[in-house]
């Protein structure tokens, strides 16, 4: 991996730099606009309204089938085209994507299609490989054969044969209009068939996505059913006098936005679109950290049946722990006080997906972005996200009374916090590898972030003292 330059010599692709006289720093136009997100809330929220008055609508319109609410499965499903589609409209129509250069295509040459079939063939029999060593993979991890895994089997079985008889239109269609055909894609399929020189790290790029697309995808697709069904079927006006059994509802909520919105981008990774991944983390350490956080590497480390003696992980934070509800129980006000803190703290991780639009997803580089709560700090949704668990969990607080539970569980999280600062180390190291806006927006953050500009000037507050007492004269 190649190191980035020295700050001073970066300038964003796209365009000049909007240099800061103060300090260099620079603030980059995001790849992402801030509408395309909302777009696809609104979409989310249109079907999530449908489907909780489906009942009244069937009897409005006089229509058959089922008259009780849509919260099967399927409708999560249906839930993730409500927010596709207005995304890629508003990303088509309004922001253009599809002509940014970053895309590398070039619509207005099309090439014929017999300059370019020799290199679709090898590109197509690449992916139709990938698409059978992953169902190979799926197959023998049997995680994927129990529980809530279930169903994104289920989905992911019904779209491999489409999936393998639209590829080849499709990509005929890319060839034909992309600067440079030969991808990775091309690289691994090259490399099977022997027929053309390949580039043995174009074909790891490949891998890197794939499997990245593949592991986060099948549990983003397995987590929809849950959280879209008690959405559905959720009464606020019942538990507006439970701050906690409120605060629930409201969380839920929040993490339907999150996983819905976020399950489009692992699936529209499309090049048209400028939502492709241009590349995977290649740090070991990036790829270590994120997979302690997901099925099944989290149930070793962090709690969950089938880890460790007693089905607790390595580092399980809420042992004894009954959280906020229990410890503030006595006081309603304070309650409905932590109901609202945590209640921002889950919509500023929403957000955070959010700003994504069509291109969130794990251990990827799909562009820079720099607005919504990216705005304020290089990563809301690990700060958010664990200040979510300490102010909830309070693992300081147990019931067994028991100090080495207290001490125990503190670590514990301290731990996992720790393992969210790895990944946001690994994440940046990457991206400051991959783009020189990134490093821009890197420095910027520096010194006008909401924490580090902080800890910027506190160091240079304490460096300047410092350095003013070691100058004095001895008295």
């Amino acid at each position: 991996m190649t190191a980035p330059a020295p700050h001073d010599q970066f300038t964003p692709r796209g365009g000049r730099a909007r240099v800061d006289k103060t300090n260099g720093a620079v603030l980059p136009k995001s790849d992402v606009s801030a509408a395309v997100g909302f777009a696809g809330l609104l979409g989310l929220f249109a079907w999530i309204m449908v489907c909780r008055n489906w009942p009244e609508i069937t009897a409005t319109l006089g229509l058959g089938g089922p008259q009780q609410r849509l919260d099967g499965p399927y409708a999560a499903l249906l839930g993730i085209i409500a927010s596709a589609l207005p995304m890629v409209l508003w990303s088509v129509l309004v922001d253009k994507v599809h002509r940014n250069p970053s895309t590398g295509i070039d619509w207005a040459h099309p090439k014929p299609l017999s300059a370019v079939i020799d290199v679709s063939v090898v590109k197509i029999a690449g992916l139709w490989a990938t698409f059978a060593i992953l169902a190979g993979m799926f197959m023998l991890a049997r995680w994927y054969w129990q529980g809530q895994y279930l169903f994104a089997m289920e989905v992911f079985g019904a779209l491999a044969i489409p999936l393998v008889l639209l590829s080849v239109p499709y990509i005929l269609w890319l060839d034909r209009v992309m600067v440079q055909p030969k991808d990775a894609s091309w690289h691994f399929g090259a490399m099977l068939l022997r027929r053309d020189a390949f580039a043995p790290d174009m074909v790891t790029k490949h891998w890197r996505a794939w499997i990245i697309k593949a592991f986060f995808g099948a549990f983003m697709v397995s987590i929809l059913p849950g959280g879209f069904q008690a959405v559905i079927n959720a009464d606020p006006m019942q538990v507006l006098g439970e701050p906690v059994v409120f605060a629930a509802m409201l969380l839920g909520l929040m993490f339907v936005i999150d996983v819905q919105i976020g399950t489009v981008g692992y699936l529209l990774t499309l090049r048209p679109l400028d939502a492709h991944i241009r590349s995977g983390n290649p740090l070991l350490a990036g790829w270590v950290a994120a997979l302690m956080c997901y099925p099944p590497f989290v149930f070793a480390f962090m709690g969950g049946e089938g880890s460790l003696a007693g089905g607790l992980g390595v580092i399980a934070y809420e042992v004894n722990t009954p959280g906020w509800g229990y410890w503030l129980g006595g006081s309603a006000t304070l309650l409905w006080i932590w109901c609202a803190w945590l209640a921002i703290l889950t919509a500023i991780y929403a957000w955070a997906t959010l700003a994504f639009g069509i291109r969130f997803s794990n251990l990827t580089y799909r562009g820079v972005l720099t607005n919504g709560p990216y705005r304020f700090t290089r990563h809301p949704a690990y700060l958010s996200k664990n200040a979510f668990w300490w102010f909830g969990t309070m693992p300081f607080l147990v019931s067994s009374g028991s100090m080495t539970d207290m001490v125990r569980n503190t670590v514990f999280l301290g731990l996992v916090s720790g393992i969210y600062y790895w990944r946001a180390r690994t994440e940046e190291a990457h991206l400051l590898a991959e783009d020189t806006k990134y490093a821009d927006y890197h420095a910027w953050m520096e010194e006008h972030g909401i924490i580090t500009g902080r800890l910027r000037k506190l160091t240079r507050l304490i460096s300047a003292r410092l350095g003013s007492a070691n100058g004095a004269p001895a008295g």
